[in-house]
């Protein structure tokens, strides 16, 4: 049924319903290429199920017109994120496939350079596009840092929880939730986080030279986010 003669919830149901079920047939392609644990599984599910309750709220809450091409794509974005978290969980209790989670985080990394493109040539840019890009970038983030600890150290997790720490932070003090103005090196700085852990989990460089690379990656967030905050701070209400 339309409601306002824009938007169709019953189609916008069935977009997130083809994401939900294209994530479970990944979870089930991933189980049978390495025989996924129930840890995988679990945590698969969870993920599929936690990404299609949230979208569907927020579908239902801004009702757009359409889903849009770019929220496809982030769509599979996040069913690949679905699949680097099954297979993290899992590497907690066997040997991870390292092939497997590269793979799909680098197809992750690689489209999260594509949805944006579509958004602003179809002129389907909407809050609710750039707040679903944002969350998937973020919780892949925090995924592959959760990976990258198990081998250089729990520092690591500095990196994914950051984000999450600013949003916490936001609840007591509201100053800073004011809008940012536009950053390239700030978005920079993001998009060098997920390629920095993704060669530190590939395991393709001396352990010194992955060290550094994180380390390098941590420092350059801590700048950023110290950055954004200081200019936060300036321009409160009451400076």
């Amino acid at each position: 049924m339309a409601l306002n003669n824009t938007y169709d919830a019953r189609l916008l149901q069935q977009e997130t319903a083809v994401g939900a079920a294209v994530q479970l047939f990944l979870l089930a392609v991933l189980g049978t290429a390495i025989g996924m644990g129930p840890a995988g599984w679990l945590t698969g599910l969870a993920f599929a199920l936690a990404t299609w309750a949230v979208l569907a709220r927020a579908l239902h809450r801004t009702r757009p017109r359409s889903f849009g091409p770019a929220n496809r794509v982030t769509l599979g974005r996040a069913t690949l994120v679905g699949g680097v978290t099954a297979l993290v969980a899992d590497s907690f209790q066997s040997p991870p496939s390292v092939t497997l989670l590269v793979a799909l985080t680098a197809v992750a990394l690689i489209l999260d350079a594509v949805d944006g493109k579509v958004a602003r040539r179809t002129g389907t840019s909407t809050p609710l596009g750039a707040r679903f890009d944002m969350e998937v970038d973020a919780f892949l983030i925090l995924v592959l840092s959760v990976y990258v600890a198990t081998s250089l150290g729990p520092w690591v997790l500095l990196i994914g929880g950051m984000r999450y720490a600013f949003v916490a932070a936001a609840r007591v003090f509201p100053w800073l939730n004011a809008q940012l103005p536009p950053s390239t090196a700030r978005k920079t700085v993001a998009a060098t986080q997920g390629v920095a852990l993704l060669v530190a989990g590939a395991g393709i460089l001396p352990h010194a030279l992955t060290l550094a690379t994180v380390v390098l990656a941590l420092g350059s967030l801590l700048w950023s986010f110290g950055r954004d905050i200081g200019w936060l701070w300036r321009v409160r209400p009451g400076a």
